[in-house]
């Protein structure tokens, strides 16, 4: 893919991305034939949240869609998506605290020690945070091998977002068992692949130590 054409797709992107912000804030104020419903809170709180968790599994879906179909260009969207994913959470998180809470810091902290799917899901956005602060490639630089294993946090923090969301609905929760589902199959490429990939390494090396002598085939 050119440069020119990967700024296009980036652009793009960038505008899909923040398509589900543009119809809540239209919702909000009634343009274009768009509403919240009788519960305007409720339903930007449960949107933002369903996008950020919606962006956190498309981020996770990079990698498998690389592996799979062999292309490139995908890697080249990761860190925007990842920061949208970052994005919508911290917006349903201020949303709930300032629109529903009123920022009542007194509430807000009972909320998150004694409401357990509070208590997930800020745990979640708090995990997010140091991903965000460090997704630039500057920080990449600086950490170095500590970066990758500090964005594997990632995997516990989707864990949370599903578990936060399977929480909430009480009832249906059908949804959240797809979500847990799509979750469980993105986790599965990833042990797979890390299996397959220990597997060859070692191959690799019982062949090398098996290899006789004086050989260099």
């Amino acid at each position: 893919m050119s440069v020119a054409s990967l700024r296009t797709l980036k652009v793009m992107v960038f505008l899909a991305c923040l398509a589900p912000l543009a119809r809540l804030v239209a919702g909000a104020f009634g343009i274009a034939g768009e509403s919240l419903g009788a519960n305007p809170i409720e339903t930007l709180i449960h949107s933002l949240g369903i996008w950020g968790l919606n962006f956190l599994l498309i981020t996770l879906a990079v990698t498998p869609l690389r592996g799979l179909s062999g292309w490139a260009w995908p890697l080249r969207l990761r860190r925007m998506l990842g920061l949208f994913a970052f994005f919508y959470v911290l917006l349903h998180f201020l949303v709930y605290a300032g629109l529903d809470q009123r920022f009542d810091l007194g509430v807000i902290l009972e909320d998150i020690a004694e409401r357990p799917y509070i208590t997930v899901g800020f745990s979640a956005l708090v995990l997010l945070l140091p991903l965000a602060l460090t997704s630039t490639r500057g920080m990449m630089r600086r950490l170095g091998r500590r970066w990758k294993k500090l964005h594997r946090l990632v995997y516990p923090i989707a864990i949370l977002g599903v578990w936060h969301f399977y929480w909430q609905v009480k009832l249906d929760t059908l949804e959240a068992l797809v979500y847990a589902g799509v979750l469980a199959v993105l986790l599965g490429y990833r042990l797979i692949d890390y299996w397959r990939t220990q597997h060859g390494r070692r191959a690799h090396r019982r062949r090398t130590i098996r290899k006789p002598a004086g050989l260099s085939l």
